[in-house]
């Protein structure tokens, strides 16, 4: 079985410092790929662009970031309506948009459910982030967005099916949008941060007589009697009950510590992030 080009992206280690989108811009702005692609235009391409997403409510707030590209899908919506085979699906994995044989066609520019593919104005072409393929057909072992990377947020795998498929169960790894049954080969770590809702709030006990932040409290979520999450608070008596499909409905919530204290609740989860506000323990 060959080996094909897989990418990991670990959202937790983004911190939008923007390094991947600057080192492809450095790339491709003014620089020719013959037989990979024609040099980006200076404004509105971003090959390699930055998603971001606040969740939570003071306290308990987060802002997540995520790299989004080209995800050289296995089932490539592009090459379906490509014409004069002007898309490839080399045979490492890497999809190719012909900068000559593209001409013209905007179609393939519609036809990606991840926005990916951006249309050169001046040049009349589409164009999307090549996976620096002209960079690893020369012996690079990673594209310049990992190369650029600071806080290891990129992990460039080049290895078969099989494997991949045992690294992505065995790391959780997931894809953006499944439904669409493209087969991408740009994988993501951590994604919930991204998609999932969180429960969270602020424990307190009477501790020696007076109310303290109860540290090491245990926080447990169930639906339909079955345990979905579980937490301790922290030095705060924060807890945070993460990885909740939006508009998942009713849960129960209960928080108890082993020197005494407890606090139940029922909690609906919609949309939005829920902060159950300064939770007492009761005896």
């Amino acid at each position: 079985m060959s080996k094909k080009w897989n990418l990991v992206v670990d959202v937790a280690r983004c911190d939008n410092c923007r390094n991947c989108f600057l080192a492809t811009k450095d790339e491709h702005i003014g620089n020719d790929f013959p037989g990979y692609t024609a040099a980006q235009p200076e404004k509105e391409h971003s090959w390699v662009d930055i998603k971001h997403k606040e969740r939570g409510s003071y306290p308990i707030v987060e802002a997540n970031f995520m790299p989004v590209m080209c995800n050289h899908c296995d089932d490539a919506p592009c090459m379906k309506v490509a014409k004069d085979n002007a898309i490839k699906k080399r045979d490492d994995g890497i999809v190719i948009i012909d900068p000559e044989k593209s001409k013209g066609q905007k179609a393939i520019v519609d036809a990606c459910p991840y926005g990916a593919v951006y249309w050169n104005e001046e040049k009349q072409i589409p164009q999307a982030w090549i996976f620096d393929a002209h960079l690893l057909d020369t012996g690079w072992t990673k594209p310049r967005v990992q190369q650029s990377c600071p806080t290891e947020v990129f992990k460039t795998l080049k290895v078969d099916d099989k494997k991949m498929q045992q690294i992505q169960e065995e790391e959780g790894l997931s894809v953006l949008l499944p439904d669409e049954g493209t087969r991408p080969r740009v994988y993501y770590k951590n994604l919930h941060l991204m998609t999932a809702c969180f429960v969270s709030g602020s424990v307190v006990a009477m501790i020696d007589g007076v109310d303290e932040c109860a540290e090491g409290a245990d926080a447990v979520l169930k639906q339909n009697g079955n345990e979905v999450a579980r937490t301790t608070t922290d030095v705060f008596g924060e807890f945070k009950l993460d990885k909740l499909p939006p508009g998942s409905g009713s849960y129960e919530l209960e928080v108890s510590m082993s020197s005494g204290g407890k606090y139940s609740a029922e909690v609906n989860v919609g949309e939005d992030n829920i902060y159950l506000g300064t939770l007492m323990l009761n005896s």
